[in-house]
């Protein structure tokens, strides 16, 4: 089995994280990484905010807890917070930004980093609350929330796959 493969079956979600941020080269192999995913008709409509200023992150996972209905930290304590946005007019934004998210979360499991998806992104920046984030931040644009990619060292890490479930695969010849 060559390395991609490899890396692709091994990767799992992380939920435990060493406070030490990641190094800027590993952010940069990862931020890399997404912006070559594949996009419908090679338009590159994904945008990537990251976040690595511990406010930031606080203030944005406290309103990610709001909308799940939680007083917990959805980003477990991540300190690396990559949201992935779609440009609204594309009608395959959401597409588009998962196969970023894709690629994100496999090349930091390449690194030996941990991630995860946390969901709740298109609610995030669907309120006045997000679109003025956007607009603190100074990202332009009609956009959607599709992900957050949490990164970080991991600090417990699982290592066995849950096992695959029966019928994923229909082949027809």
């Amino acid at each position: 089995m060559n390395e991609t493969i490899r890396n692709i079956i091994g990767r799992r979600s992380c939920r435990k994280y060493k406070s030490e941020q990641i190094t800027e080269d590993e952010l940069q192999a990862v931020l890399e990484a997404g912006m070559y995913a594949p996009s419908a008709m090679n338009r590159q409509s994904s945008v990537m905010v990251v976040l690595q200023n511990d406010e930031e992150i606080r203030n944005l996972s406290a309103m990610n807890a709001r909308i799940m209905g939680s007083g917990s930290d959805p980003f477990y304590g991540a300190p690396t917070v990559i949201i992935v946005l779609g440009d609204r007019s594309n009608r395959n934004a959401v597409q588009d930004g998962s196969l970023v998210m894709g690629n994100l979360m496999n090349a930091a499991y390449s690194l030996g980093l941990g991630s995860c998806w946390i969901n709740r992104a298109y609610e995030e920046f669907e309120s006045e609350e997000g679109k003025d984030l956007l607009l603190k931040w100074g990202v332009d644009g009609d956009l959607i929330g599709i992900g957050h990619c949490i990164l970080g060292y991991p600090l417990d890490y699982p290592r066995e796959a849950a096992p695959r479930k029966e019928g994923w695969v229909h082949r027809i010849r």
